[in-house]
């Protein structure tokens, strides 16, 4: 069908005296449609077709009777009309049923919001990346969002155990400048370890003891909610769709440092879709509100890695290799970092100190590492197995044969 002011183009340019093919020309309708309006003293109405008979309408009666029952489950309904010889699909039967569904109601989910300094959201985010020998390799990030300013921290860590968890919240609350009364976290075993009887969290004792210490509450998430947490779910897609994307890095340090950079100059001082405001410009409002973050001293205990001695008295960490006793080995010691030193731990004791590497594979050996050891404690060398040669009988001549040998050569 033709529209209105289609129609009355028509009779104008019949008027004018075009051609019934120079008005299918104009307008790009075929000469036929011209034709048949034409014809028509108006606009032509679309008849209505016949109905067509449908492999439903036998059992139409029997789907009203259960429909005034309440029964509008479809898959129940149809196999009802199944037994009663239904030879139909289960398609024709839902189009049939949708006009007598209720309207679906959206779920609606209260929006939590929150007071400056109260509430920070945090999460781990996995991300693959490929070497420059083309292997694909894993590493994580851990994320925190300050609820009300939208502030983020994001830093990027090869394990995501407790110890690194740890740290990279310290560097968090250094970075934003104090500490949020709580912490929202999902159910990850960094927090909680299990549930007992009753179904409340069991924690994980040394996070809980760091949270104590630095006086923030861990608030859990329901389990299998992630949007509880969505502010943080929302800061790791857009770290993964707008930093990650275009991230090309060296080593773990220098994206690191690259991240932050993205946070200052883009993350943070965009505009933020809800609160329209940029989250630095929110951070320095929420910055006083924050609590105070205790003292260096008083977080070392949480700030070291557990980690095996080597049976040769080395202990591995961030692809390097620092030594002590190898008496220990097997025993756990803690691997407490600075930023240019390493200091190995153990309980109270400190071991030992060495030079933080500057390079991966480095190996820093402590003084008597080996001492007590025997040769007989060394690994078994080999020895090559002698090679027996047989015995050649050489036959015996007279040197004047070679003599004579050498003069027929030389003519």
């Amino acid at each position: 069908m033709l529209e209105g002011g289609n129609v009355r183009q028509i009779f104008e340019l019949k008027g004018q005296g075009r051609s019934i093919r120079e008005i299918s020309r104009t307008l790009g309708i075929s000469k036929n449609t011209v034709k048949k309006y034409l014809r028509c003293p108006g606009v032509p109405k679309a008849q209505p077709r016949p109905s067509r008979s449908s492999l439903l309408d036998p059992f139409k009666e029997h789907l009203r009777m259960r429909l005034a029952e309440g029964v509008l489950n479809c898959n129940v309904l149809l196999r009802e009309m199944k037994t009663l010889g239904y030879r139909g699909g289960k398609t024709i039967l839902k189009d049939y049923l949708k006009p007598f569904r209720p309207p679906r109601q959206p779920k609606a989910t209260l929006r939590f919001e929150t007071r400056p300094g109260e509430y920070a959201q945090v999460d781990f985010g996995l991300f693959r990346y490929q070497t420059r020998e083309g292997h694909t390799r894993l590493i994580w990030a851990f994320v925190m969002v300050l609820s009300w300013s939208r502030a983020i921290y994001v830093e990027f860590i090869r394990r995501a155990d407790v110890g690194s968890f740890i740290r990279c919240h310290v560097n968090a609350f250094r970075h934003f400048g104090g500490v949020p009364l709580r912490c929202l976290y999902d159910n990850a075993k960094v927090v909680v370890v299990g549930r007992d009887a009753g179904g409340r969290p069991v924690f994980n004792t040394r996070f809980l003891d760091f949270s104590l210490r630095v006086g923030s509450d861990i608030t859990l998430c329901r389990p299998r909610r992630a949007q509880t947490k969505g502010r943080v779910e929302r800061a790791i897609k857009y770290i993964r769709d707008n930093f990650w994307s275009t991230a090309r890095f060296t080593d773990l340090d220098d994206l690191n440092r690259k991240a932050l950079e993205w946070v200052a100059s883009v993350a943070d001082v965009r505009l933020h879709g809800t609160t329209r405001e940029r989250p630095a410009d929110r951070l320095a409002q929420e910055r006083p509100l924050l609590g105070p973050l205790p003292a260096t001293e008083s977080l070392a205990t949480f700030l070291r890695e557990d980690r095996q001695v080597g049976r040769d008295g080395y202990v591995q960490w961030e692809q390097s290799w620092y030594g002590w006793s190898c008496k220990w080995a097997g025993r756990n010691v803690q691997v407490q970092p600075h930023p240019d030193l390493i200091e190995l731990w153990a309980g109270d004791q400190r071991l030992i100190v060495h030079p933080r590497a500057t390079r991966p594979g480095q190996r820093f050996r402590a003084p008597g590492q080996w001492a007590g050891l025997s040769l007989d404690d060394r690994p078994p060398v080999k020895e090559p197995l002698a090679v027996q040669i047989p015995s050649v009988q050489v036959q015996k001549r007279s040197l004047k044969v070679y003599e004579e040998l050498q003069g027929v050569a030389g003519r």
